[in-house]
């Protein structure tokens, strides 16, 4: 008897604890198609590498990530008791087109952080994550942030890496759009590593969010090349507005690098916090705003957003960077199972510095959904970018204009 009591007592404690143990969920997304594009450079004079004054590259290919970057999860939490929870994310980006391994060994390129929620309060994290403003642009997007040309907003970049991979062109496209301000990240800077983030419960209808970044080294310097301080961080605060089917989101974040030992020639101004990198730079000041807001008129969602950027060479105030977009959008379930989507918006990019070089830029986009069910749609998107008065002084040494259609019909799965 004894004994049978101490089995079921046993079998209670064992129960219990693996009540206590993390829920843990596996999720992810697998988005491949049939992905163009098409681009037209016009140079103000004659390049060595090139016969005229235009150059046109096409590409066409089955790859990955038009509508949502691929990508694998895990994520879980655990009940702490009286309203506390702990919770993790970690994630992997997948390359189904790529040769080799699927996943993506990329620094940096997905989130992975852990965390503390307080029911009623909210939540802390530390970890590699997304920028208060990506968030931001996540709820009040068109588009939904997909990877496609035409969006000058949230610059992902599918366009430009089709024509990289698989265009035959003789001039390099990244060192065009480089000076065009339409590479992939140029807008804002998507994550950070060494991130401390809070975001509070809704209260009277307001959310905030507060950002810290830290990541410093010390060293003694004993020569123009070693030792001195290596110091990136950075802030950010933002605050969500919802008032019935009215959402307004208002967005600061600022990363700094500095670099004792670094020469002012050798500054990093287009690497500063770009796309997926979590580098900061060397010795620059980068300030990013983001300002959005969205109303549900009920047959459709309006859009209206507007990012200001400006990186400044720590060394050398007369040397930046500026890129300014506004943008409009719509997006609507036609029918229950199609839903359609269209932005359009204007911007422009200097490069102060060595001659000024300048652009404007147009961009719009186009796409539908055709949801299958909750978990899979089929897809289509067209969008374009274009470019003027532009003098560039990375190679191709002088252009005039540039133009770039991306178009791309796949399938998306989530999971």
């Amino acid at each position: 008897m004894k004994k049978s009591l101490l089995a079921v007592a046993a079998i209670g404690a064992f129960a219990s604890a693996a009540q206590a143990q993390s829920s843990v969920t596996v999720y992810g997304i697998l988005d491949v198609g049939v992905v163009g594009a098409t681009s037209r450079q016009a140079y103000g004079n004659a390049q060595s590498s090139v016969t005229s004054g235009v150059v046109n590259s096409t590409s066409l290919g089955v790859l990955s990530g038009a509508e949502s970057t691929s990508r694998l999860g895990f994520k879980g939490s655990e009940d702490l008791g009286g309203g506390m929870s702990a919770f993790f994310t970690t994630e992997w980006k997948l390359d189904p087109d790529a040769a080799g391994t699927p996943f993506s060994t990329a620094t940096g390129d997905r989130q992975t952080f852990v965390g503390l929620k307080k029911n009623g309060l909210g939540d802390f994290a530390l970890g590699t994550q997304y920028t208060i403003v990506h968030q931001a642009v996540a709820i009040t997007d068109p588009g939904m942030q997909n990877n496609m040309s035409g969006n000058l907003i949230f610059s992902g970049g599918t366009g430009v890496a089709t024509l990289n991979k698989l265009g035959s062109s003789t001039q390099s496209l990244t060192a065009v759009t480089n000076a065009n301000g339409v590479t992939a990240g140029t807008s804002y800077t998507i994550r950070q590593s060494n991130a401390l983030t809070l975001n509070t419960d809704v209260i009277g209808g307001f959310k905030g969010h507060v950002m810290l970044t830290q990541n410093n080294s010390n060293q003694t310097q004993v020569n123009s090349t070693t030792g001195g301080n290596t110091n990136a961080s950075g802030w950010g605060l933002g605050v969500d507005y919802n008032y019935n089917k009215l959402l307004l989101t208002a967005n600061y974040q600022s990363f700094i690098a500095r670099n004792t030992s670094a020469a002012v020639a050798t500054d990093t101004m287009v690497a500063t916090g770009a796309g997926q990198s979590n580098a900061v730079g060397t010795n620059v000041n980068d300030q990013q705003q983001y300002y959005a807001a969205t109303y549900d008129f009920g047959i459709l969602k309006a859009y209206a957003q507007y990012v200001n950027r400006v990186m400044t060479q720590n060394n050398n105030s007369t040397i930046y960077q500026k890129y300014a977009a506004e943008q409009i959008g719509v997006r609507s379930f036609i029918t229950p199972t199609i839903e359609a989507w269209a932005s359009g918006g204007y911007g422009n990019f200097i490069n102060a510095g060595v001659s000024n070089p300048k652009a404007n830029l147009v961009g719009f986009q186009l796409g539908s959904n055709y949801w299958l069910s909750k978990r899979t749609n089929l897809y289509a998107i067209y969008g374009q970018t274009s470019t003027s008065n532009v003098a560039s002084t990375a190679a191709p040494t002088v252009y005039t204009s540039f133009n770039q259609a991306n178009y791309a019909v796949g399938l998306r799965h989530t999971f």
